[in-house]
């Protein structure tokens, strides 16, 4: 699963219970209006100390709204604070998307650049030992990140097709938005991941 305040309260052990082996869990995001305000996710600290006592891998994602380098740096500091006490086995995701229907500072956004943001991002995280991954849909994989700059790190990716015909390999796969799943109310994302993200971890 990947989850986030919007979820709600969550019965953590109920959800292992289900067969569910690993959280990605939203540590925060950027407001997407003119000032960019970084804040915590509501659920955060609840959310990974419950999937971690029920002994889920445990992975984060950041919501940006970044429009420089220098604002993902921000952003992924922001996310290794945020976690430097817990147990983290699974990737640590830059999750930049485009606002649709609403004015928001990201509008007008150059592919090149994003995808030197998700670089700055990751290498961030890499430096703090951390595992980082990049999250996208096809549309924007193919359509705005330029993906040959940025095969150093595992892609996840969202889609929502029986079969995904992505050309580009990809680590994890958000495969709907409309789970059930024991313990969460709410609709929640669901993933696969191919191999064990966690051998990606800095033991050093």
């Amino acid at each position: 699963v990947d989850v986030s305040e919007y979820q709600g309260e969550i019965n953590w052990k109920a959800v292992a219970d289900d067969g569910i082996e690993f959280a990605m869990i939203r540590v925060g995001y950027r407001g997407y209006g003119e000032s960019g305000i970084i804040k915590e996710d509501a659920c955060f600290r609840q959310n990974i100390e419950g999937a971690l006592a029920e002994g889920l891998d445990v992975g984060v994602y950041f919501f940006s709204q970044a429009t420089t380098a220098w604002e993902a740096i921000e952003e992924a500091q922001f996310v290794t604070d945020a976690i430097h006490d817990y147990a983290i086995t699974y990737p640590v995701v830059f999750d930049w998307e485009f606002i649709t229907g609403r004015t928001a500072r990201t509008s007008g956004m150059h592919g090149q650049t994003i995808t030197l943001m998700a670089n700055s991002f990751c290498n961030e995280i890499e430096q703090a030992g951390y595992a980082p991954s990049i999250y996208f849909n096809m549309d924007m994989g193919y359509l705005f990140l330029e993906l040959g700059a940025l095969l150093d790190y595992p892609f996840w990716l969202a889609s929502y097709r029986d079969t995904p015909n992505f050309v580009y390999h990809y680590d994890m796969w958000q495969y709907t938005d409309k789970g059930r799943v024991d313990g969460i109310t709410e609709p929640v994302d669901l993933n696969l991941a191919f191999r064990d993200l966690s051998a990606d971890i800095d033991e050093s």
